[in-house]
């Protein structure tokens, strides 16, 4: 079961990074950023389990990341400082 939520994350955290490097999903995308949480916060999370505090403390920030990202587009677009 560990090996198919490792696998389910990093498949999801992959082709996040693929759709957008191809232009096929916009990086700044509601469901890029929610491919992008989803995925990081299983790895994240079977990590925490394991004991792997390298993994976790880089899936964990990319979860942060995400979120942060997401609760911006929520508010809508920010305005440039002049």
């Amino acid at each position: 079961m560990n090996q198919l939520v490792q696998i389910s994350g990093a498949i999801l955290i992959l082709a996040g990074y693929l759709l957008g490097t191809t232009g096929r999903l916009d990086i700044n995308s509601r469901s890029y950023l929610l491919i992008n949480l989803i995925g990081s916060a299983l790895l994240a999370g079977v990590a925490l389990l394991d004991r792997q505090w390298g993994f976790l403390i880089l899936n964990s920030a990319w979860s942060i990341i995400s979120v942060v990202n997401l609760l911006r587009t929520r508010r809508g677009p920010t305005q440039q400082r002049a």
